[in-house]
């Protein structure tokens, strides 16, 4: 969401032309996030966000638009992207490819709610079913094959210890076994700032640019390594209870992933810390760019390889 490709106002006002939104009547760069460019757009039409993609390449972008549009047409609360004239849900702006996505109401939240969690869990839940009849497919782009890669560029800005606590979980999360847990559209991402709320009600699930086909519970797991924790990235329990239970009523969780949850929020939290290393320590150039602390997500996985983890039962977590 930062800011790498100037947009200026006369730019997009002849952009808009091949869209029936109305005139521009404003536009405003958002600075949090770090992999696409984002603006707020407001026009005569209403209120938009648009995107231009500075990874992503136009080949790729259409599972998430797909995914997106597939998403809101059953009723899930996600955003929407807008087709153009032609029908076409993605488009080009100064050199990049560019969406326009409406923009939802609410806002996220920094301290979440124990009810806030439950609703969390219950749109993944929402979200994860509703994905099962979409056809696209997408490889984690941000899965095992890329920590591996990675490692090599990152390593030398680390401190020894730290280096080795990296190497040794990528071994041993490559001895982990998916195939057998129920796999389908994950959005991958879910953390709090990209959901939108109205009081304890989601109004919508924003971001969907890392969304793959992987294992449900490694996104349910992602989720709860934001949602379900204090500060120090030890377990909230009423909020990681609320988040699984909420999730469960909607779809119970397999034998198989009742026994692959604790490696499954390990695999969540190592898979923040690298990418976070990586963008901390080889950032692109932006004018406005927002890097998160790697020390976190560090801090995460050493708390769930130490074992400290509430047991998944079929119906959310279990209790003594």
């Amino acid at each position: 969401m930062s800011v790498f490709t100037t947009v200026t106002p006369e730019q997009l006002r002849a952009w808009l032309r091949g869209y029936d939104v109305g005139e521009l009547l404003d536009l405003q760069g958002i600075s949090a996030g770090i992999e696409n460019t984002n603006y707020f757009v407001t026009t005569s039409g209403g209120r938009w966000v648009l995107t231009l993609f500075e990874k992503l390449s136009a080949a790729e972008l259409p599972f998430y638009l797909g995914l997106m549009a597939h998403l809101s047409r059953l009723g899930v609360p996600s955003a929407c992207p807008v087709a153009d004239r032609q029908g076409r849900l993605l488009g080009q702006l100064n050199g990049k490819p560019a969406a326009l996505v409406l923009r939802l109401d609410g806002r996220d939240v920094t301290e979440p709610s124990v009810a806030q969690c439950a609703a969390v869990g219950s749109v993944l839940a929402q979200l994860h079913l509703a994905g099962q009849s979409y056809p696209g497919r997408m490889d984690n782009p941000r899965g095992p094959s890329w920590w591996t890669a990675v490692l090599p560029d990152i390593e030398p800005f680390m401190a020894a210890d730290d280096a080795a606590l990296l190497r040794d979980e990528i071994a041993w999360q490559a001895g982990v076994d998916r195939g057998g847990l129920p796999h389908g559209a994950i959005h991958a991402d879910l953390f709090r700032d990209n959901v939108l709320f109205d009081g304890d009600r989601v109004a919508g699930v924003i971001d969907f640019y890392f969304a793959c086909t992987d294992a449900l519970l490694y996104d349910l797991a992602i989720t709860a390594n934001d949602w379900g924790v204090n500060a120090d990235g030890r377990f909230d329990g009423p909020r990681l209870h609320a988040l699984a239970g909420a999730y469960a009523a909607l779809r119970p969780f397999t034998a198989a992933e009742q026994s692959a949850w604790p490696a499954m929020l390990r695999a969540g939290a190592l898979r923040f810390w690298v990418s976070r290393l990586y963008d901390f320590h080889l950032p692109r150039a932006g004018e406005l760019t927002h890097a998160k602390d790697p020390a976190h997500f560090r801090r995460i996985l050493a708390l769930r390889r130490d074992g400290a983890i509430p047991a998944l039962g079929r119906g959310g977590l279990k209790t003594d």
